[in-house]
């Protein structure tokens, strides 16, 4: 069984930033989980879950939605097994719940191409 913990939303001012992270754990196949990705989504009250960022976990490959890129940086420590999420200069329409997703065979930019998901985390930035 696959888990994705995510940890680190919270409420921020304009301009401020929030790191978040995701902890993987557990076995798939018989084996310790490793993902080909992990990505993050995030879905604001009554809009479609979409695409932030997403890292390919051997080569550390990144991709960033157009709305995010040169604010939001992603990166993984391999060893944890973790994925962090670096949000900077925060506005209000990044307001949000932010979930951490796994893939097995790709980099997808779409949650249909996700295997795991976290359970998500709240991050909310004041005007």
């Amino acid at each position: 069984q696959v888990q994705l913990v995510e940890s680190g939303g919270g409420l921020v001012q304009a301009g401020g930033s929030l790191r978040l992270a995701c902890a993987a754990s557990g076995r798939a196949s018989g084996r310790t989980f490793r993902a080909y990705a992990m990505g993050w989504f995030r879905q604001a009250p009554g809009k479609e879950r979409e695409f932030v960022a997403t890292i390919t976990w051997n080569l550390g490959n990144t991709f960033y939605a157009d709305s995010v890129k040169g604010r939001f940086t992603i990166s993984r420590d391999t060893a944890k097994n973790t994925v962090f999420l670096q949000m900077n200069s925060l506005k209000p329409e990044d307001t949000a719940v932010y979930y951490c997703a796994a893939a097995l065979s790709a980099a997808p930019r779409t949650a249909g191409g996700y295997d795991y998901w976290g359970q998500g985390t709240q991050v909310t930035v004041s005007s």
